[in-house]
Parts: C-alpha cells; sequence; structure tokens
C-alpha cells in the first residue's frame, strides 16, 4: 500500500553522509521529511535543497541523541506541530577506534546511548501509531559489524549487533500489522565516521569504501522490498554468508583484521 503523497519520514543523523542520502531517497519518492542531527545548519542546507529540488516539506529539529532525554523531547516535539511519523529512519549513529582498556569510558557510554539507547526509545514511541494506523517503515541503520565481534570496536559492534537483533526480531512481530521493518548493514562508508571517530588511523581507510549514496539507495529499495537485513555490496554479502560457516575464532580475527 502507497501513502507517498502525504507521509512524512523522521532521519536522525541527517546531517551528512548515509542519513542525508537516505533523506535525499524519501523526499525523491515524494516523503515529507523531519530531519534531525547536532548541526542545525547542515541540516536547514539540506531542507532547502530537499524543498526547492523536490517539492516536499522539510521540517529541521535538532537533538543530541547522547542526551537521555532527547528521544522524548523529540517525540513531544513533534506530537505538538502534528506531524505524523510514517517512516522512521534510526541512522544516528557513532563508533571510537582502540583497544577497549585504552578508549574513552564517556565516549563509550554516550554510543551506547545513540546507538542503542536513543534508537531503542525512538523505535517504541514511534512503532505504536504505525501499527494502530495499520502501515508504517522503520529502516534502523547497523552494520556489517554486527556480524561478528570486531576487536578495536568492541563497543561500537555490540551496539550494532543489538540493532541488527532487535530489528530482525521485531520485524517478525510487526509484518501481519503492516509495519515493515528492516536493517541495513553497510560495510565501510566514506562518511565523516571514518575521520571523527578515530577511524583514519585504522584500516577502514585503506579499504575500498562504497559510497553514501549508493548505501542509502539500497537501503531504501531493500525496504521498501521488505527485506529484512539489507546488505549493500557483493563484498559484505560473501564476507556475511562467511561467518556463519566459519569457526568463531576465525571470524573475530577477520573482523578485526579489517580495523587494525
Amino acid at each position: 500500500m502507497t501513502h507517498s503523497d502525504t507521509q512524512t519520514a523522521l532521519v536522525t543523523g541527517a546531517s551528512s553522509g548515509i542519513g542525508a542520502q537516505l533523506a535525499r531517497q524519501f523526499a525523491t519518492d515524494g516523503y515529507d521529511v523531519v530531519l534531525t542531527a547536532r548541526r542545525r545548519a547542515r541540516l536547514e542546507t539540506l531542507a532547502e535543497d530537499l524543498e526547492s529540488t523536490h517539492g516536499v516539506s522539510a521540517s529541521v529539529y535538532t537533538a543530541d541523541l547522547a542526551d537521555p532525554d532527547a528521544p522524548a523531547a523529540l517525540a513531544d516535539e513533534l506530537a505538538d506541530a502534528e506531524i505524523e511519523i510514517d517512516a522512521l529512519v534510526n541512522n544516528a549513529g557513532f563508533s571510537s577506534h582502540g583497544r577497549f582498556d585504552q578508549t574513552s569510558l564517556s565516549t563509550d557510554l554516550d554510543m551506547i546511548q545513540v546507538n542503542l539507547v536513543a534508537l531503542t526509545e525512538l523505535t517504541k514511541r514511534f512503532a505504536k501509531p504505525m501499527v494502530e494506523r495499520g502501515h508504517g517503515e522503520i529502516l534502523n541503520t547497523a552494520s556489517m559489524a554486527a556480524m561478528a565481534p570486531t576487536p578495536k570496536l568492541a563497543v561500537y559492534a555490540a551496539t550494532k549487533s543489538y540493532v541488527l537483533s532487535f530489528t530482525e526480531a521485531i520485524a517478525d512481530e510487526l509484518e501481519a500489522a503492516g509495519v515493515t521493518v528492516s536493517a541495513l548493514c553497510p560495510g565501510p562508508v566514506d562518511t565523516e565516521l571514518v575521520s571523527l571517530d578515530g577511524m583514519d588511523g585504522s584500516g577502514a581507510a585503506d579499504q575500498r569504501l562504497n559510497d553514501p549514496e549508493s548505501v542509502a539507495r539500497a537501503g531504501y529499495r531493500g525496504l521498501k522490498n521488505g527485506k529484512r537485513i539489507i546488505v549493500p555490496s557483493m563484498r559484505m554479502k560473501a564476507l556475511a554468508q562467511a561467518t556463519r560457516v566459519l569457526p568463531r575464532n576465525r571470524v573475530v580475527s577477520i573482523a578485526g583484521s579489517f580495523y587494525d
């Protein structure tokens, strides 16, 4: 069932990278969009572009999802503005690279809050109205790191493993209610995550990186086709298959080699 002429998509982490490109995918298909991230200037620039290019409404709400109060505040703001969310894109997230005993505790806890807790809370807050209306879409950005414990990305990989497991479970629960739930699992992508999150000194920066536009396009198409797990590249699909057949310690070693 298509409601593209009136539907609204909420995209978190929309100021750059995959999030900005996912917002473009929804706007191209006629969705109004609600853009949220910490950097208001970037969101406003994107909103202006989407409105002028696609003739949709683009609203900007700044939020730092590392703040435990932010998901509720965002949901309340949208309710006050009488904006119904038909498609939720939980894309906000970040990583840090390094041996667990040497990384920052505050960074790790913020990562858990953004990647895992905020995602869960936003999904809880917006899934119920979708079920009540009998339609809706939820796209959660996970990672190939969700497929295996990953040395030097221990906390990040663990949060994304949660996202993948959580997504698959609620996809099964909500399917009969008309709500599609998908997990996008890209490998290394050419985004600010590589430079801003300390990944520029890791092996990730030396790999063949996927571009955000193609990843977002694959994510959007996969969601529309009802795929529960979306892996954007053939190389990453092969790696995903390998994690199912290789000994566990070998899988962990291979995962870690991507980020040494």
